[in-house]
């Protein structure tokens, strides 16, 4: 189904309801848009983030089998 199709669907179903319904419903989907939006940010943001974990993983693979690196004391945190 296209994103038109889906839209006029929605807008089809929602000019069903009485006016206060509408409201209601047209709030809510804001608030989801809104949420949608916030997870599509935080995706974009950690697949950006990838090369520098990557990088950031070798050197400690790196280090550890050098001898450099020693386990983490958690109660030193």
């Amino acid at each position: 189904m296209s994103s038109a199709t889906t839209i006029a669907t929605i807008t089809k179903m929602l000019e069903t309801l009485p006016g206060p319904a509408q409201d209601r419903v047209a709030e809510h989907m804001r608030e989801y848009i809104e949420d949608v939006r916030d997870e599509l940010q935080w995706d974009a943001q950690f697949l950006r983030s990838q090369t520098g974990l990557a990088a950031a993983a070798r050197t400690a693979r790196a280090a550890r089998a050098q001898g450099l690196a020693k386990p983490m004391d958690a109660s030193a945190l």
